[in-house]
């Protein structure tokens, strides 16, 4: 039987900055990037590219650095965004370059937003596409609401921008408006109407997001009425309630093949757990344990009914092996006896592209978390490296901190700081402060020292491995005065310490934001 192939559209690198408090740097980007790359994704979008400088460096450096899938920079429908992103993925050269242009279409939009007529509409679309094409031969567009737009409308917009050039017409549902049924009637009848979609000339794709919880269910229904491109981020993350799920949308068809038939898709299902703890790491946003394929529960067994017939016979109670999605394939332990060239080997196996100083710095940290714990597994090293990567300039490093706590003790912390003074110079301030707990009085004492002023709004701990050794992961969110939540995040086998590192992280965030360049922009 002749195999219907999904592109699988990766939209984690744009939609996990939509998330409050959850943007990454470049360096996290990368790595998250090479990380969808090592996973076989089909198309990366990297970014928003006019939006800021940032997002701009991100998709150039993406599109130079990634090998394999191809590159795509988001657009409006205005020549300054297209042009920008025509020179964003410029890297990635000929055969590896979209440009993915995005227009409201809805009535809704139109009329509320746009102040636009249909006929309007269509002639900013066309004119999109045509501008797109002329720098690169993939490109995408996609009819913002496309879910409630007008079907007879959307069908128009589709013919048009098809004969313009798109290749791909993805049909978003950006306010999680649409309903399974519904929705794969809508892509049906899209799939029918358009000669293009039906010769396999230019592609149907869908981009759900998951405000009532139905983004995979309309993703799936969709692929079953003809789509052929799935939009989707790793854990679902993305603004508001996120976006459907890579790893759901792919082990559904996997697992699922006696109901999706002669659909299939290219994702190398055995690095879905990895890429979910990278993504969670970088972006700060923690997996629910019972989020299913990659949640800390989603093939925990408590039941003894359901321990029995796993025991007999896995599939009793178990539709998904666990070792084909990556759980349980961590290797040997390292042990502080194990030198450079043995982490740098198992760096490079966890899918790690470091420099030299990076793992300079990564080892001297593996040295000294080695004379704390006996073993060292490779989800404290990821924890390490994710320290390492989250790092954005230093203008304040962490050099000391002591605490004093109890029951019938005023919680106290001395924190001693360096602040940088130029490249090899540090200036060395230390102060000490009282607070509700010794993360509170910690936090206040780095408030003194660095002259801020932060409003911890969130702050969760985790063990990274097992055992009373257990690395511990902080990752906070901060507000510092003009209502946008900073991130930050800290490893250590102290969680003082490493809600400091968290805060400290969050402060060097803060005092190194990008501007954006235009901060009108929309997303689909």
């Amino acid at each position: 039987m002749k195999k219907n192939r999904i592109t699988i559209f990766d939209t984690t690198l744009r939609d996990g900055e939509q998330c409050p408090g959850a943007s990454m740097n470049l360096r996290e980007k990368l790595q998250v990037g090479r990380q969808l790359a090592r996973m076989k994704v089909d198309v990366i979008e990297a970014g928003f590219p006019v939006i800021s400088d940032g997002d701009f460096e991100a998709v150039h450096t993406i599109a130079r650095e990634i090998k394999g899938p191809v590159i795509a920079g988001l657009a409006r429908c205005v020549p300054k965004d297209i042009e920008v992103a025509a020179e964003a993925v410029k890297p990635a050269g000929k055969t590896r370059s979209r440009i993915h242009v995005f227009l409201a279409t809805s009535k809704i939009h139109r009329e509320f937003k746009l102040g636009k007529a249909q006929d309007e509409i269509l002639r900013l679309a066309v004119n999109g596409v045509e501008l797109a094409k002329s720098h690169v031969k993939d490109v995408e567009f996609s009819p913002e609401d496309g879910s409630r737009t007008e079907p007879d409308f959307l069908v128009e917009v589709c013919k048009a921008v098809v004969a313009a050039g798109a290749t791909t017409v993805n049909i978003p549902d950006t306010v999680g408006w649409a309903v399974p049924e519904e929705f794969a009637a809508l892509i049906g009848r899209l799939h029918d109407e358009v000669p293009e979609f039906r010769s396999g000339k230019a592609v149907i794709s869908v981009h759900c997001h998951n405000d009532l919880g139905l983004a995979v269910a309309n993703s799936l229904a969709a692929v079953r009425a003809g789509a052929r491109q799935v939009e989707c981020t790793i854990n679902g993350i993305g603004e508001r309630a996120g976006n459907a799920a890579m790893e759901e949308v792919v082990m559904s068809i996997k697992t699922r093949n006696d109901y999706f038939g002669d659909i299939e898709c290219g994702i190398n299902a055995k690095e879905i757990v990895r890429s979910s703890r990278l993504v969670s790491r970088m972006s700060g946003l923690l997996v629910q344990r019972s989020k299913a394929i990659v949640g800390e529960n989603a093939f925990a067994h408590a039941s003894g009914i359901h321990q029995d017939g796993v025991i007999k016979k896995r599939e009793t109670y178990e539709i998904i092996n666990p070792e084909d999605v990556g759980w349980g394939l961590s290797e040997l332990p390292l042990t502080k006896h194990s030198g450079r060239a043995a982490l740098s080997q198992r760096l490079r196996h966890l899918g790690f592209k470091l420099a030299e100083q990076d793992v300079e710095a990564v080892f001297t940290r593996f040295k000294v978390l080695g004379d704390k714990k006996k073993f060292v597994y490779d989800d404290d090293l990821t924890a390490i490296v994710g320290d390492q990567i989250t790092l954005v300039p230093e203008t304040w490093q962490l050099d000391y901190i002591s605490v004093c706590s109890g029951n019938h003790t005023v919680p106290t912390a001395t924190v001693k700081l360096k602040k940088r003074k130029n490249a090899k110079e540090f200036e060395h301030l230390q102060d000490a402060g009282t607070g509700d707990g010794p993360v509170d009085a910690a936090l206040k004492a780095i408030d003194r020292l660095t002259k801020t002023s932060g409003k911890l709004i969130e702050y969760a701990i985790q063990a990274v491995s097992h055992g009373k050794d257990a690395l511990g992961e902080v990752t906070i969110k901060v507000n510092f005065g003009d209502d946008e939540l900073v991130p930050g995040k800290g490893a250590s086998t102290d969680i003082i310490e490493a809600s400091a590192r968290a805060y400290l992280n969050a402060v060097n965030r803060f005092l190194n934001t990008t501007k954006p360049r235009d901060e009108r922009a929309a997303q689909p």
